[in-house]
C-alpha cells in the first residue's frame, strides 16, 4: 500500500549533471590535489613533507568549510580521518611503503563500517546520501526507504572490499608515481560509479513503491 501523504510530496533528486556538478569539486579536493601535492613534495623534499603537506592541504580544506559555516560533506569527514592515521604512521616509521598501503587498509575498514551500519539498523549511506541528495524527515523515517539504505550500505561494502584487494595489488606490483595516480583515480571512479548507481536505484526504487510523485 502506498502512503498517500509521502506520495502526494514532490521530492527533487539532482540531475546527473548536478550530482556531477556536486561531486566534481570533492573530488578535486579531496583526491586529485592531494595525490598531486604528495608527488611533487616528494620529488623535492621526500617522503616525511609529502606526508605533511597532503596533511596540511587536507586540514585547511576542512578549516576553511568550518570557518565559513558550510557543512562538511561525510566523505570529506571520513578522507581526514584516514589522513591524519596515515600521517602519523608514515610520520612516525618513515617508511613510504607503510603510508601507501593505508588507503587499500582503510578502504577495508570503512567498508567494514558500512557492514557494521546495516546490523545496527543506522545504514551509512544514508549519511552519506545527504551530500548529494538532501532528503525529507517523512520520506527518511520510511521503512522502504531505510531498506533501501540498508541494500546501497551492503552495495558500499562490497565494492569497497573489492577496491582494496586492487589497490593492494596496485602497490605491490607498481611504482610509487604509478600507485598514487593509479590509487587516486581508482578510488575517485569507484565513489562516482557508486554514488550514479546509489542515485539511480534510489530513483526506480522509490518511483516503483510510489514514495516520491515527481523527480526532476
Amino acid at each position: 500500500m502506498i502512503d498517500h501523504d509521502l506520495a502526494s510530496g514532490t521530492v527533487s533528486l539532482p540531475s546527473m549533471r548536478e550530482l556531477g556538478g556536486r561531486a566534481l569539486p570533492q573530488a578535486i579536493e579531496g583526491g586529485i590535489i592531494p595525490a598531486a601535492l604528495f608527488l611533487l613534495a616528494n620529488d623535492l623534499a621526500g617522503i616525511s613533507a609529502a606526508i605533511l603537506v597532503g596533511f596540511a592541504w587536507s586540514g585547511t580544506a576542512i578549516m576553511r568549510r568550518v570557518a565559513r559555516s558550510r557543512r562538511v560533506p561525510g566523505m570529506v569527514i571520513v578522507g581526514a580521518l584516514t589522513l591524519v592515521t596515515r600521517s602519523a604512521v608514515g610520520l612516525a616509521t618513515g617508511s613510504t611503503l607503510l603510508y601507501l598501503s593505508q588507503p587499500a587498509i582503510a578502504a577495508a575498514v570503512i567498508a567494514a563500517a558500512f557492514l557494521v551500519s546495516v546490523s545496527v539498523g543506522q545504514p551509512l549511506a544514508q549519511r552519506f546520501a545527504a551530500d548529494f541528495c538532501p532528503l525529507p524527515r517523512h520520506v527518511l523515517t520510511d521503512s522502504r526507504v531505510r531498506e533501501f539504505f540498508s541494500r546501497v550500505s551492503l552495495m558500499w561494502a562490497a565494492v569497497g572490499f573489492a577496491n582494496a584487494l586492487v589497490m593492494l595489488w596496485l602497490l605491490m606490483s607498481q611504482g610509487t608515481t604509478t600507485y598514487v595516480v593509479a590509487q587516486t583515480m581508482l578510488s575517485i571512479g569507484v565513489t562516482v560509479a557508486c554514488v550514479v548507481a546509489s542515485l539511480l536505484w534510489f530513483r526506480h526504487s522509490m518511483t516503483r513503491h510510489g514514495l516520491i510523485a515527481i523527480v526532476a
